[in-house]
């Protein structure tokens, strides 16, 4: 499996590329400075996402977006990076796997409230979510394939790779101690998982795992 990873220098890409590297697939960097990048020895792309063209993608069998904006002013790129990977990816048969958000996830089992409306979700970080829901809106609006996968509220980028996690549909769930949590490391082996497996083609899935450090 041939994997083109877009924004492999930022927190969840560098996850996601060290991953795939430790299972040997072909992975491809896509990032707009490679001097930028934590690992060492991989195949880069240095190209900004908005000029990605068909040919750029022509090598891969999947896409992942791992694009976060650094200002949440600019939450509105996920949009419109959204948009524009799946204007090349129309009337292909590659895949895109996007790295979602947690606010657009439903914290009720009638699905009428998702996290992102909770008076407790972060203020920050509601913008992104409402982003991220409309990207979420136009993959399912479009004939590519894709999959999206939300973290748990409580995304850690300090915790250790486990290899054990918890699958959740669009609803929050929740580890042993009833906290909605995962770990950058164990949320990038699901998402391998899921390139090797294909569980949750075109559809929303969330992860969740043990808070080892609270634990111990």
């Amino acid at each position: 499996m041939k994997i083109g990873l877009i924004a492999a220098s930022g927190k969840a890409g560098s996850h996601i590329l060290r991953e795939a590297l430790m299972r040997e697939h072909d992975v491809t960097a896509i990032v707009m400075n490679k001097a930028n990048l934590r690992v060492n020895d991989v195949e880069t792309l240095e190209k900004d996402l908005f000029h990605l063209t068909r040919e750029d993608i022509e090598p891969f069998d999947v896409l992942i977006n791992a694009f976060a904006p650094i200002n949440n002013d600019d939450a509105y790129l996920h949009v419109e990076a959204g948009r524009h990977l799946i204007s090349i990816m129309e009337g292909t048969e590659k895949k895109l796997f996007v790295v979602g958000s947690s606010g657009c996830l439903y914290v009720d089992k009638d699905h009428s409230i998702r996290l992102m409306e909770h008076k407790d979700y972060p203020e920050h970080l509601r913008e992104s979510a409402k982003y991220q829901l409309q990207n979420l809106q136009d993959l399912k609006n479009s004939s590519i394939k894709w999959t999206f996968l939300s973290p748990s509220a409580m995304f850690d980028s300090e915790g250790p790779r486990t290899g054990h996690y918890i699958i959740g549909s669009q609803r929050l769930v929740v580890n042993s101690q009833f906290n909605s949590y995962i770990s950058y490391a164990d949320f990038a082996v699901a998402v391998i998982d899921e390139l090797e497996n294909s569980n949750h083609v075109n559809t929303l899935f969330t992860v969740a795992s043990e808070n080892v450090t609270s634990a111990s």
